[in-house]
Order: C-alpha cells, then sequence, then structure tokens
C-alpha cells in the first residue's frame, strides 16, 4: 500500500511538474510580445527584479531537471525577455553559473568523483582563452554579439538534441596524458566496484576547451553542455567523472572571465543577486525532483525554449 502510494505520488509530482514547463513553454513568448507593447518606462523597476528572481529560480528547477548548467539557459531567455542591456545580462549570467558550479565542486572533490589532474589541465588553458573571450564580448557592438549568440545557442541546441553518452569508455592513454598523470579510481555504486579509468586524444581535448573557455567568456555562458562531451566521447572519461570535473572546471573558467565583467563594471547587483538567489533556490528543488521527473521530456521542452530564444537573439541583432 505504501508503495503504491509512493508510486502514484511521483506520478502527480511529474504531471504537475510536467504541466508547469508546458505551461511555461507557452507562456514565455507571449510574455515577450506582451513587453513589447508595454513601455519599459510604464513599468516600476522593481518589478522586473521580482519578476527576474522568480524567472531564475524557475529556470533553476527546470536547468537540474535536463542536466544543463543555468547560464546556458540564462542568458538568451532573459536577453530576449528582459529590458537589460545584454552586457549586464552575460555579467550577471557568469555569476549564476559561477555560483551553482562552486556549491557543488567542493563535495564532488570529497567523493572522488572530480579529478584536480584532468580539471586543472584543462582549465588552465580555458580560463586563459575565457578572458580573451570576455574582452572581445565587451569590445564588440551589441547588435554583433546578439547575432554571434543566437548562432551559438542554435549550435548548442543541436549539439544537446544530437549527444551520445558512454558511462565506462575504454581507452588507452596517449602519451600527453601519461605524462600528466591524468588517471584516476572512484567508486561505482551502481556495479559496486571501483573504476580505473585513463584518457586519451589530450592534445585535441586541450584545443577544443581554448574554443570553449572563449565561447563561455564571450557570451557569459556556463560551459557545462559542451565540457562534459569533451570529456566523455573525446578524452574518454568515464560520464560521472565528466560531469563532477566539468562542474569543478566552470567553477575556475567563470571566475576568470567574471573578474573581467567585474573590472569593466558589466556586473549589476541589482540583476545579478535576484539571479543568483533565485537560481540557488530553484536548483534545490530541481534536485529533490530529479528522481521523480522523467528528465527526457524535460530536456525536449528545454532544447525547444533555446532554439526559439536563440532565433530571437537572431532576430534582435537584425533590429528586428
Amino acid at each position: 500500500m505504501t508503495f503504491m502510494c509512493s508510486k502514484a505520488a511521483r506520478g502527480g509530482y511529474f504531471w504537475l511538474f510536467f504541466s508547469f514547463i508546458s505551461a511555461l513553454s507557452v507562456l514565455l513568448p507571449r510574455v515577450a510580445a506582451a513587453a513589447e507593447t508595454v513601455p519599459v518606462e510604464a513599468m516600476e523597476w522593481w518589478v522586473w527584479i521580482v519578476l527576474l528572481f522568480v524567472f531564475s529560480f524557475c529556470l533553476g528547477i527546470v536547468a537540474v531537471i535536463a542536466g544543463v548548467g543555468g547560464g546556458v539557459l540564462y542568458v538568451p531567455i532573459v536577453s530576449s525577455l528582459f529590458p537589460f542591456h545584454l552586457d549586464f545580462v552575460r555579467g550577471a549570467g557568469l555569476m549564476v553559473a559561477l555560483a551553482g558550479a562552486l556549491s557543488a565542486g567542493a563535495p564532488l572533490l570529497n567523493k572522488g568523483l572530480a579529478n584536480l589532474r584532468l580539471a586543472l589541465s584543462m582549465a588552465l588553458i580555458g580560463s586563459v582563452s575565457s578572458i580573451f573571450g570576455a574582452l572581445v564580448g565587451l569590445a564588440l557592438p551589441a547588435h554583433i554579439v546578439q547575432l554571434a549568440l543566437g548562432g551559438t545557442i542554435l549550435f548548442i541546441s543541436f549539439v544537446m538534441l544530437t549527444a551520445k553518452k558512454s558511462e565506462f569508455p575504454d581507452v588507452k592513454p596517449d602519451k600527453l596524458s601519461q605524462i600528466l598523470h591524468i588517471q584516476g579510481i572512484y567508486y561505482e555504486e551502481s556495479l559496486k566496484k571501483d573504476i580505473d579509468w585513463q584518457i586519451h586524444r589530450t592534445p585535441v581535448g586541450l584545443v577544443l576547451f581554448i574554443l570553449i573557455g572563449f565561447m563561455a567568456g564571450m557570451f557569459g555562458l556556463g560551459a557545462g553542455w559542451a565540457n562534459v562531451p569533451v570529456f566523455n566521447l573525446v578524452l574518454g572519461a568515464p560520464l560521472k567523472v565528466s560531469v563532477a570535473t566539468s562542474v569543478f572546471v566552470l567553477s575556475i573558467n567563470d571566475t576568470a572571465a567574471a573578474w573581467v565583467y567585474l573590472h569593466k563594471g558589466a556586473v549589476l547587483p541589482l540583476i545579478a543577486v535576484p539571479s543568483v538567489i533565485g537560481m540557488m533556490l530553484g536548483t534545490k528543488i530541481g534536485a529533490k525532483l530529479l528522481t521523480r521527473v522523467k528528465t527526457k521530456s524535460v530536456r525536449v521542452i528545454v532544447i525547444t525554449l533555446l532554439t526559439l530564444a536563440g532565433l530571437r537573439a537572431i532576430l534582435k541583432g537584425f533590429g528586428i
């Protein structure tokens, strides 16, 4: 009887949350259209801040369940729906991604899932390129960045739609990974045994992380969507190690890029603070719902939202 009730409760949680996400996907375009017809001056400033907090809270729930970073959703959608300059949105987006990474990084290291040698080798080169990306992004005209952001978001949607996963890749280490001693052991609870892992194609991974860091700094996006496939499919690290190490890499790359935005005055506390608080609260609820909701359905909705946000960013870049 208890099992039946708990199963029914899980089904109720799923349909309630799925209805919420579906309603959100329908209402967001209507909110955007309404915002264009109502002058920004007609709304009090604090209304936008409250709406931003509520939106970030909902986004935090969706981000955890869909398995994507909050930053990759935050920047394109907020820049489309809210009357904030793109530079401030990108600065806040980095803070949102950084806050989530910092909160999750330490526990993952303690569990032995995140690997320092793997993270540092990729994060050091990625953090340098993220600084250059931030400088380039702040120097370019807003409409050029909007066009580039729209194209990048559409590319991310494609990657999320087609990306595959490999739980335990079987690879032979290359010379560079052996020199850097990038290997490890972690305990796999599902198999009840220790898993030995190593990586290959290390030079290719380093080149890819240069590009990932540059894009993360330029657009203010958390790069978890790219880190995990590179760690898992290119380098051959186990999926759990890839996810955990990606979080640690985010905390390094986003910190480097965030300093540039802070120095240029592009991090506005009035935008960043409610966004970070809302996102952190939302992720806690999302973590509790993670085992009760079908992530595939949520990911389809997230990819749809990203596609719409990417198309809208391109239209804004063209002045439409």
